[in-house]
């Protein structure tokens, strides 16, 4: 199970939310439909946003897919189709494996119209999608579909990969090639040399330096222990059979 604060870019999540009675309130359109939210309450306090208590969720209508629709999470039981205004159903999301393209943090916590406030944004792409696959107008822009884990939504999170787990960001490290780098997420690479990433570095990995000073030598057996076989390219290669994806640059 994942901590809720737990969280980074690459990594490959099982997520679910379970199944919560609630009413639809204005019927299904061609690409969506809006139900009454049963996790969060209206903020009386928000200067700049007046939420209804209202969520409207993206649903494929048929036709061409539109983004929303694609990368939303929750479902309604019975399926939307089946729906109409008024409508008692469910509202959750089933167990979907998902991968993570961007976490932002929110201090002081989100104004959204609702409550909890958000501390803690994290962008998700469903199996078989890539941020690729998204055109550049999009309002999601690749990253995905936005959820808010501590805002009161029951989530359960499942981590069934971290790549480079064992490395943090900015972390600098040697390489078997003899090329140092410096580590800002399994897929953002930057070679000291100012070659470009190639294949990526080449194990076994050599820990240098931790938050800009000489890494302890508890956290060097880490990496050395964490690289002695496989490569890059192989971590690379179970996390696409995992998400069924390209990796997010």
């Amino acid at each position: 199970m994942l901590h809720e604060g737990d969280f980074r870019v690459g990594d490959v999540l099982s997520v679910a939310c379970p199944f919560t009675p609630t009413r639809v309130e204005r019927g299904v359109t061609w690409n969506e439909v809006s139900v009454r939210w049963p996790w969060w309450r209206v903020d009386p306090d928000s200067d700049f946003v007046r939420w209804n208590g209202i969520v409207a969720l993206g649903v494929d209508g048929g036709g061409r897919v539109p983004p929303e629709a694609e990368a939303e999470l929750f479902r309604t039981d019975p399926p939307p189709e089946q729906l109409e205004a008024g409508d008692v159903c469910r509202v959750g999301v089933p167990p979907t494996v998902v991968h993570v393209t961007a976490v932002d943090h929110h201090d002081p916590p989100l104004e959204t119209g609702w409550l909890p406030r958000p501390v803690l944004t994290v962008a998700v792409l469903r199996r078989g999608l890539s941020y690729r696959e998204f055109p550049d107008g999009s309002h999601l822009d690749g990253t995905g579909y936005g959820i808010h884990p501590g805002d009161g939504t029951p989530f359960t999170f499942e981590l069934l990969m971290r790549p480079y787990a064992f490395l943090r960001p900015g972390d600098e490290v040697a390489d078997a090639a003899g090329r140092a780098w410096r580590f800002g997420g399994p897929w953002a690479w930057s070679a000291f040399d100012g070659a470009g990433p190639g294949a990526g570095p080449a194990w076994p990995l050599v820990l240098l330096t931790r938050a800009g000073a000489p890494c302890s030598p508890a956290d060097a057996q880490a990496v050395a222990a964490g690289t002695v076989s496989g490569s890059h390219q192989e971590t690379v290669r179970r996390w696409m059979s995992l998400t069924d994806a390209s990796p997010t640059p």
